[in-house]
């Protein structure tokens, strides 16, 4: 991802997916099967209660893919400090477009649509290690 990062702004990561997406859709299915699995472990590092106890599911998602979208050195400082993470959630730093590119470079690449999932989900709230003590537990009753 550091190669294609481009060297203007880009706020939603549209040129990055684009970049990405071309770059991808030239290599080899397992090329792009790698890349999704590496997204998808990204992802769901971020996807923590200390990231996203306030923001709907949609919204902490795009803001995770934002974070990797970002640069390695923003990944990796907001692993180390998830404070790190708020500006990018209260500005609504997204890059939704980042999600799309292992589909739509399969597309290419085949001519069909993926029918793919990766060792871990990305989706919002999905990681329940990360999450474990968010919500309530249930009270355990006969004691």
């Amino acid at each position: 991802m550091d190669d294609c990062t481009p060297s203007m702004p880009d706020p939603d990561a549209g040129q990055l997916a684009a970049t990405l997406m071309s770059r991808l859709s030239a290599g080899p299915v397992a090329t792009l099967g790698g890349f999704a699995e590496q997204l998808s472990w990204a992802l769901y590092r971020r996807n923590r209660k200390e990231y996203g106890c306030d923001l709907s599911s949609d919204s902490f998602l795009y803001t995770r893919a934002a974070i990797v979208a970002a640069d390695r050195d923003t990944y990796e400082a907001t692993l180390r400090d998830p404070r790190l993470f708020a500006p990018y959630a209260r500005d609504l730093l997204w890059a939704e477009s980042l999600l799309y590119v292992p589909d739509e470079a399969y597309r290419r690449i085949t001519g069909d649509e993926w029918d793919r999932s990766t060792c871990y989900s990305y989706e919002s709230y999905s990681n329940t290690s990360g999450w474990a003590d968010a919500w309530p537990q249930p009270s355990q009753s006969g004691r």
